[in-house]
């Protein structure tokens, strides 16, 4: 190991390193590619920063003046780079190290300027990178390492592009170290590819994974998980907690209730300003907040020194998110609890995911009010307040107390005090027990408030300024009506004075709006209903190649009482007519007469008039079916006639008058050719023959 490196070790308190950090500083792995997998908090930072050192320094204790990067390392989120930065700035103090950040959300302007002052470190998130590649800010031609940290939760978020294009334009020659809690296949495929012979290392401590985390689960009911979790922060009141949520919202929303409750309370969440990220750590780590709320975008490397707690407000989508937000407790030997909110819907998906994760948590209800109130005596007790000597400074008012009051008047206040500190615990109900139905609201006093619907007011803020202006609780207001021109609110009898004394004779609350006490209880005017539109007829639909006479002798049936018209079954569409041919010939409206010569091959003049004519014809007046005329012998295969069982023709015995459509179109259409030939073949002339066409030219013969 470098002699600067071992310096910075010593300066830091390290007597011994970590499994990981053993087994990446072995000298049979020197300057090779390694694939390092190890447990959350076993020390992968400081372990990648020892295994590159050979590989930067080479046989100095320190580097040259800076310039082009000679590493570079590649984390997932902004505060695992961040952090990364800060470790690998003490560890390489000693060595002159110049170090450079680039991340999403900070100024690119600064960054390109650091980047082309030189530094022999550069830290990067993949996205923001990629920028500066692709905008020639950053020199990678010098580069001897590159790190992957967390390599599996980068992919896991869609980075592997990004990751394939830096590893392409880095050179060939590097050592590729991949450090990350779990290796699936994905992230063999990605060492196979960018790394040569790497060495595969699974780093353990000897004891199971997360031995120094103790898990819960909790069973809460559904509409008590908000206050399960402050009973939780209030029984174990650890110096540093960490809330974890899967949405924004969900962030938002617990950070608002806890910050009510008096708790020092940051959010982290995507949503926010990298500078609003970082003061938000950095005030858990300075001890100016004690509960961080946040997403997953936390769950990655953060390493909080004093954080002891960690509460999963919603369970985790799966088991690897799991360890890694339990992961930020119980790092580097200490110990640290992990807590599981499950309401009763999600008892099983907690049990799969404990499961997964091969882990095992002790079930329990969650800390009732009583339990609290204990665990804070118990604390108050072992304060170090009662074995610290008195100063003079507070020897005066100790002998003023002492002899104007008595003992336990002295410590009933001081339990008083203790108690006003800590937030009140809440009052959990039985998981078992269903909820209780809303007792009677009692004799109430009805106020009008000015403005209604119009003015666009709703129960949600009507409520709050009521409570803040009139000094009542939400249990003091009953109904709230929202007319179109007022708003209408039930108060508990019992509160009308107190309501009155607070606002005061003018009776007027936020904006103006005037408040009116009613003599007796209203009469709501209903709210405007939207007129339902009228039902859709629904017919009955008929198959339109079914006989007209089966379609029209159905009669139509009445939908209901009353002089309901009947319904029109027939929904056939109208009838399309095509646009005739130039030269074709007018077909005839009326029936041919019985002395009309019928052409052979064409079809009657009833069917092409039955598939047009798709409209029924009245009740009573409709013809009868009639069949389909059999094809003529130039219809036939071979140009014979169709024979019944007497042998005759069938068209002979039919005897047909009715004659057939004339043809149509041009005479030396393909289709008039065909006709002709059938009708010389029908009149016993024998087949016409064409003329042949002429051979066309083939190639010339070189068989010669």
């Amino acid at each position: 190991m470098k002699q600067a490196l071992a310096e910075a070790l010593d300066a830091r308190g390290y007597t011994i390193l970590t499994a990981v950090q053993d087994a990446v500083t072995a000298p049979d792995v020197s300057g090779k590619d390694l694939l390092v997998s190890a447990q959350t908090g076993s020390g992968k930072t400081v372990g990648f920063g020892l295994a590159i050192a050979p590989v930067l320094l080479g046989e100095a204790e320190s580097f040259a003046p800076a310039s082009a990067p000679l590493a570079l390392v590649i984390a997932p989120t902004r505060e695992l780079a961040l952090q990364v930065k800060r470790e690998l700035a003490w560890l390489y103090e000693k060595a002159q190290a110049v170090l450079a950040s680039t991340v999403g959300g900070m100024d690119m302007r600064d960054e390109r300027r650091a980047l082309a002052r030189g530094a022999h470190i550069v830290v990067s998130t993949p996205g923001r990178l990629r920028d500066h590649i692709m905008r020639g800010s950053i020199d990678l031609g010098s580069l001897r390492a590159v790190v992957l940290d967390e390599a599996d939760e980068m992919l896991d978020l869609g980075f592997r592009e990004d990751l394939e294009f830096i590893l392409d334009q880095a050179p060939k020659a590097r050592q590729t170290l991949m450090f990350s809690a779990t290796v699936p296949a994905a992230i063999a495929k990605l060492a196979k590819s960018y790394q040569n012979d790497a060495v595969r290392i699974a780093a353990t401590s000897g004891a199971s994974q997360h031995a120094d985390i103790d898990y819960r689960a909790l069973h809460v009911s559904a509409r008590d998980s908000e206050n399960a979790i402050i009973n939780v922060l209030r029984y174990y009141e650890a110096p540093n907690a960490i809330v974890f949520c899967n949405t924004r919202a969900m962030v938002n929303r617990l950070t608002t209730r806890l910050s009510n409750r008096g708790f020092s309370v940051v959010a982290l969440s995507g949503e926010l300003s990298q500078n609003e990220r970082t003061h938000a750590l950095q005030s858990m780590r300075d001890g100016r907040a004690r509960v961080c709320v946040a997403t997953d975008v936390a769950a990655r490397g953060i390493d909080l020194p004093n954080l002891e707690l960690v509460i999963h407000a919603e369970l985790p989508t799966n088991q690897d998110t799991l360890l890694h937000r339990s992961g930020r407790t119980g790092r580097a030997g200490r110990k640290g609890v992990s807590v599981m909110v499950v309401p009763p819907a999600a008892r099983k998906k907690a049990e799969r995911l404990l499961g997964w994760a091969k882990l095992r948590a002790d079930w329990a209800d969650a800390p009732s009010a009583d339990e609290i109130r204990a665990r804070d005596d118990a604390r108050m007790l072992a304060s170090s307040d009662w074995s610290e000597a008195i100063d003079d400074s507070t020897r005066d008012a100790v002998d003023g107390l002492t002899s104007a009051y008595s003992a336990e008047q002295l410590a009933a206040a001081y339990v008083r005090l203790y108690r006003e500190r800590h937030s009140a615990p809440e009052e959990l109900s039985d998981i078992s027990e269903p909820a209780k139905p809303r007792a009677a609201f009692g004799p109430s006093v009805w106020f009008s408030l000015a403005g209604g619907r119009a003015t666009g007011a709703e129960p949600r803020r009507i409520l709050p300024m009521l409570c803040k202006m009139g000094n009542i609780s939400r249990e003091d207001v009953g109904a709230i009506r929202i007319q179109p021109d007022a708003a209408l609110i039930e108060i508990r009898e019992a509160a009308v004075k107190v309501l009155l004394d607070a606002i005061g004779p003018g009776m007027v609350l936020e904006d103006g709006a005037a408040l009116m006490r009613l003599a007796s209880p209203p009469k709501f005017d209903p709210a405007p209903r939207r007129e339902k539109p009228p039902a859709k007829k629904h017919r009955k639909l008929t198959p339109v190649d079914a006989p007209e006479t089966a379609r029209s002798a159905e009669p139509a049936q009445p939908s209901g009482p009353g002089p309901t018209p009947p319904v029109d079954w027939n929904d056939a569409p109208a009838p399309r007519v095509k646009k005739p041919k130039p030269d074709a010939k007018p077909t005839p409206s009326a029936k041919p007469t019985p002395s009309a010569k019928p052409t052979p091959g064409a079809k009657p003049a009833g069917a092409a008039a039955k598939r047009v004519d798709r409209h029924p014809p009245a009740a009573g007046k409709a013809e009868p079916w009639k069949a389909r005329k059999p094809r003529s012998a130039a219809q036939t295969p071979q140009g014979g006639a169709l024979r019944g069982a007497s042998g005759g023709a069938l068209g002979e015995a039919a005897g047909d008058p009715r004659g057939t459509k004339p043809p149509v179109g041009k005479a030396s259409s393909k289709k008039n050719r065909a006709r002709k030939l059938a009708k010389s073949a029908a009149g016993g002339t024998g087949p016409a023959t064409r003329k042949p066409r002429k051979p066309k030219p083939g190639p010339p013969d070189r068989t010669s």
